[in-house]
């Protein structure tokens, strides 16, 4: 498990971009969790960027998924806040997206209980004040766990 603080907008989305390194380039399943405007989005949008991304990141919120399959490895961006039942993700054909070729990012997980399988990497987000966000990254795979070792070492690497 890692916990980090951090503050701010461009704070989220550095950290996403050091979390696009420390993914790899194999499919991967992450779990975003946390309240309304906790910043899922604005983590999202810092680890496209960290892939190489250029071009608008949009809130999945109404398509429930966003593609971005330019990237490697290609991404999904789930939104579930507006799923009605986790059921509609067969109908939707989510077992085709978690094939382990892309990287699957999932805002709301919960809505897709008894449906999605464990995640790889489960992040929790919680507010802190006005502008700082509390982080708990936690490994539920051997692939998870490789990544929090990876982002450890960055982060070490960075303070140096």
């Amino acid at each position: 498990m890692m916990r980090l603080e951090l503050c701010g907008e461009a704070a989220m989305q550095d950290f996403g971009a050091c979390l696009a390194g420390a993914l790899g380039r194999e499919g991967t399943l992450v779990f975003l969790r946390g309240p309304l405007g906790a910043g899922k989005t604005t983590l999202v949008r810092g680890l496209l960027r960290g892939l190489g991304h250029a071009g608008p990141v949009r809130s999945p919120t109404y398509t429930l998924v966003e593609p971005y399959e330019e990237l490697e490895p290609p991404v999904q961006h789930f939104d579930l806040y507006r799923l009605g039942d986790p059921e509609e993700l067969e109908f939707m054909g989510i077992r085709d997206y978690l094939d382990g070729r892309a990287l699957c990012l999932v805002e709301w997980p919960e809505q897709g209980a008894g449906v999605l399988p464990e995640p790889d990497l489960d992040i929790e987000i919680a507010l802190q004040g006005n502008d700082c966000r509390s982080l708990r990254l936690e490994a539920v795979t051997a692939r998870g766990d490789a990544i929090l070792v990876r982002l450890r070492e960055e982060s070490d690497a960075a303070v140096e």
